[in-house]
């Protein structure tokens, strides 16, 4: 149980990082080759993704009193609520990306103006066209997670932080790694990026130790 939910939170974080990417891609109209390369982080699905809906949810925030700022914050978590479900195994999409993702959306940012004490008429009336409710409350108690280990590869220190961020963000070999990192081989780089993801578990787990405290 501690191994799958250290690896769900290392995932997320490289997610994250990923989705901050603004390269042009080639467009993808498969929506379930998407959907198979979020599950697999893929840099090119999720650029592709990112490319094609976040201009529509960047509108949904600025006329419902948001801004820009707000639009990534909120597209970047329903980005997180659909890799959680992709990842899981079992999720079937029975509409398209977008509007999952619209739907996510809406409900996330009627949450946060709630919150903040913002809520008005004007944004009561949006409905959601997806039932998304569950999803939501399963990203709030991921967010705990995914936030722990954000502070715990913080804490991990380098040269660890960029041979993990290159082999699970950047999807470099071994070899090249090793090439990078100056190793002397693709077994020495391994045995690294190994001693890296313990000492990384350590502080992940001292972490949601204490915060259980």
């Amino acid at each position: 149980m501690e191994n799958i939910f250290f690896q769900v939170g290392l995932g997320l974080l490289f997610l994250k990082i990923s989705i901050k990417i603004n390269g042009i891609v080639k467009p993808e109209n498969n929506e379930k080759t998407l959907l198979k390369g979020l599950a697999r982080s893929d840099k090119k699905a999720v650029e592709t993704i990112y490319k094609d809906n976040f201009n529509m949810i960047q509108s949904l925030i600025l006329n419902n009193n948001g801004s820009s700022d707000d639009a990534k914050d909120i597209f970047q978590e329903a980005m997180i609520v659909l890799y959680e479900k992709v990842r899981s195994g079992t999720f079937e999409l029975n509409c398209q990306i977008k509007t999952y993702l619209y739907s996510v959306c809406r409900r996330l940012w009627l949450k946060r103006l709630q919150q903040l004490s913002r809520y008005s008429n004007e944004v009561a009336d949006i409905q959601t066209s997806v039932p998304v409710e569950d999803d939501v409350e399963d990203h709030e108690k991921r967010n705990v997670e995914f936030e722990m280990m954000d502070k715990a590869i913080d804490s991990l220190g380098e040269p660890c932080r960029s041979l993990l961020e290159a082999y699970y963000l950047q999807k470099k070999t071994m070899q090249e790694i090793a090439a990078g990192f100056g190793y002397t081989n693709a077994d020495n780089a391994k045995t690294q990026k190994y001693k890296c993801l313990v000492r990384l578990k350590k502080i992940f787990f001292s972490q949601y130790k204490n915060g259980k405290q």
